[in-house]
């Protein structure tokens, strides 16, 4: 819990890569806080998605993440690092803006397969108020962004299934899996140092 505390925006080096890190359902940038710590310290120049609590989809939903990926590139392409739903919406956006995406990497995101392949469906149907396989945006979610993209998948996930998350070969360029659970892609003292060292190796 303590590293939810701290002061959020911008940090690590202003030369350093651009990198968005974008939060899962029903999470803000506090949550993921640890995690863009941690990429700042390898050398990334990072910052959260600036748009609040994860609640779902929306149908505005790429365009005011677009929006908040060309403000922090300022020119520059911006990587994406999205956990959980938060993947699938790094996915999305870069479909429709690649010209803003130096490449994708999701954690633990329902992008293939089933949409209710997870154990939190019902609860997204309740908070974000429409059903999971019918979003108020129309699109292909096993479809790969024509960018760079990386699948970080665990085996004990315990919240979504390998199948969704790792995808079938052509959904993603690349795949790995990563020793966590589900909230320890992003939280994980012992999983975040694998996280960073996939990022920086992809």
């Amino acid at each position: 819990m303590w590293k939810a505390f701290g002061k959020l925006g911008e940090r690590g080096p202003e030369d350093g890569p651009k990198l968005m890190v974008v939060p899962g359902f029903v999470a803000n940038d506090r949550t993921t806080l640890g995690l863009q710590r941690a990429l700042a310290a390898a050398g990334f120049r990072v910052t959260g998605w600036g748009l609040g609590l994860n609640k779902g989809v929306t149908a505005d939903m790429r365009e005011r993440l677009a929006r908040q990926i060309e403000a922090f590139g300022k020119g520059e392409k911006v990587i994406l690092v999205g956990w959980s739903l938060g993947g699938v919406f790094a996915r999305e956006v870069a479909k429709v803006r690649p010209d803003l995406v130096e490449k994708v990497v999701t954690m633990g995101s329902p992008f293939s397969g089933d949409p209710r392949s997870n154990n939190v469906w019902r609860l997204y149907e309740w908070i974000a108020g429409h059903p999971v396989d019918d979003p108020p945006i129309k699109t292909v979610l096993a479809e790969k962004p024509p960018v760079p993209t990386l699948a970080l998948w665990s085996r004990k996930d315990g919240i979504v299934s390998i199948r969704s998350t790792r995808g079938l070969p052509g959904e993603s360029d690349a795949q790995k899996e990563i020793d966590c659970s589900h909230m320890g892609f992003a939280v994980s003292g012992r999983a975040v140092p694998a996280v960073v060292k996939a990022i920086r190796e992809f």
